[in-house]
């Protein structure tokens, strides 16, 4: 190592290719003075925190030498500083598309009953299939743009899939029939499906593995502020405008983060990984289905993961379409009251949830690599009796409490197990292996759990309905805790 440089680094994101790895690690040490991830200090996660969490993430030069710095917005010519702008553009433009990604997907559920009341004199049935429609189609995609995004420009495929699902989403506003809303809705699934399974490889070749909980839980802590951002927008523009004009509110942001998607750079895939990854060995051929089918069948820490992850899916696909109508007709809560307190609850018990998770979980990897395991599974299984007591307690202040405290635990496994995901699986495949994920969750998850609550409420009552969603987050628990409890497969990456 030069002479003029420190033991320590405190460069934010992408490193400078004068710097060298350390002789005996190869890596050079990255985890900055006073950091609020040092061991001398941990401050509590909050909003601050996570800005300062953002702009303190560090990057190692050893990975980062065979990027080629490609400025987004700016000419500086340092390339540390267009590194690190490139980086920081990158998790900031990904995590704003991911906010709207939730509120398209989650409008749904606050427009429920007033389309339900419309012209179109919807079904709890029709109702739980809209969301049913557009998570098959999102699910038959995935796997398709999983390949592309391991051998194509994923930018490009990004930008086209967020142009795609904003279109689809301000059509719903034009319905005249429910086979026209139900097709509008289904077409959202073709765009997210691209950005679902191409953003959370992208963002493993932007920071190292020892860094993507924190990340994830950044980029993952708008699911719960985009959800709740669909409940209160959604419902807020629906009391005063209509149901029609929220699908026009929500659809056309969407189109101008197509624009900045185009724009981001596409660093080579592993170059993250330590060593470099390398190309794609003959076993895991680029465009290869198959073979790549194989390999994650093969491994089992990938297989638990995802089935943990299709039960938790169930639950919360279940939670978050019914959770509004369940607490305007069993709780009798007004629906502007019930999309608001609820988005107010999922906003600040996602935000919170899903940074403590991610910080905690890079945390505790210091002191097992089943870290992002333990977590996500201790807090699920604690989540399932809160789930229940949400849901079957008849006071308010008992069910509001089940609420609070349910969300804060099933939103801090958000960063942890996809972290998870992306580590157990090579480089070269974490668009394939993100995409089969995807398929699997929404096949067993939430494309059947709205739709089977919908059916079992016009069969009984919604009160009734929801009871199976606790079940499902404590079988989630259970297999995320088996995993934490099985040795890594040989060719897996510890997590």
């Amino acid at each position: 190592m030069g002479p003029n440089i420190p033991s320590r680094v405190a460069l934010p994101l992408l490193g400078s290719n004068q710097d060298s790895p350390d002789p005996e690690s190869g890596v050079l040490p990255v985890t900055p003075r006073g950091s609020d991830y040092g061991a001398e200090g941990a401050r509590t996660p909050d909003l601050l925190g996570a800005i300062q969490a953002l702009s303190q993430l560090s990057y190692s030069p050893a990975r980062a030498r065979n990027i080629t710095s490609r400025s987004l917005f700016s000419k500086q010519h340092d390339p540390v500083r267009k590194s690190l702008q490139t980086a920081r553009v990158g998790l900031v433009v990904l995590t704003l598309i991911n906010l709207f990604n939730y509120l398209d997907r989650w409008i749904v559920a606050a427009l429920a009953e007033s389309m339900k009341h419309s012209e179109l004199r919807l079904s709890d049935t029709q109702l739980g299939a809209l969301m049913t429609g557009f998570l098959i189609v999102y699910t038959l995609t995935a796997p398709l743009f999983g390949l592309l995004g391991d051998t194509r420009s994923r930018n490009r495929l990004l930008a086209v899939g967020v142009a795609i699902w904003s279109l689809a989403t301000a059509l719903a506003g034009l319905a005249r029939s429910y086979a026209g809303l139900f097709a509008a809705r289904a077409a959202v699934g073709i765009g997210e499906a691209a950005y679902g399974t191409i953003s959370p490889a992208l963002l493993a070749d932007y920071f190292p593995r020892q860094q993507r909980g924190r990340v994830f839980a950044v980029f993952f802590a708008a699911i719960p502020i985009g959800s709740a951002l669909g409940y209160i927008v959604g419902g807020l523009v629906d009391r005063y405008f209509g149901w029609r004009q929220a699908f026009f509110v929500a659809g056309v942001p969407g189109l101008v983060l197509a624009a900045f998607a185009w724009q981001l750079y596409d660093p080579p895939r592993g170059v993250q990984d330590a060593p470099p990854a390398p190309p794609a060995p003959p076993g895991e051929p680029a465009g290869n289905p198959r073979g790549a089918y194989r390999i994650l069948l093969r491994n089992r820490p990938y297989l638990l993961t995802v089935l943990g992850y299709a039960a938790y899916t169930f639950a919360i696909g279940a939670l978050a379409f019914w959770t509004p109508t369940f607490l305007e007709r069993v709780r009798g809560i007004p629906k502007a009251h019930a999309t608001v307190q609820f988005g107010a609850i999922v906003v600040v018990t996602g935000f919170l949830g899903t940074y403590l998770g991610g910080w905690l979980g890079d945390r505790l990897l210091r002191v097992t690599h089943h870290a992002y395991w333990w977590l996500s599974g201790i807090t699920t299984l604690l989540a399932a009796p809160l789930t229940l007591l949400a849901l079957a307690a008849p006071q308010p202040p008992l069910y509001w409490a089940g609420i609070i405290g349910a969300e804060l635990c099933l939103f801090a496994s958000t960063g942890p197990i996809n972290s998870a995901i992306v580590n157990v699986v090579s480089p070269h495949m974490r668009a394939t292996a993100v995409a089969v994920s995807i398929f699997t969750i929404h096949i067993l998850g939430d494309v059947p759990s709205p739709s089977l609550v919908g059916i079992i409420s016009d069969a009984r009552s919604l009160g009734e309905a929801v009871l199976i969603i606790p079940v499902a987050v404590l079988l989630s628990g259970v297999i995320w805790t088996y995993a934490a409890t099985r040795p890594a497969a040989p060719a897996a990456h510890p997590c």
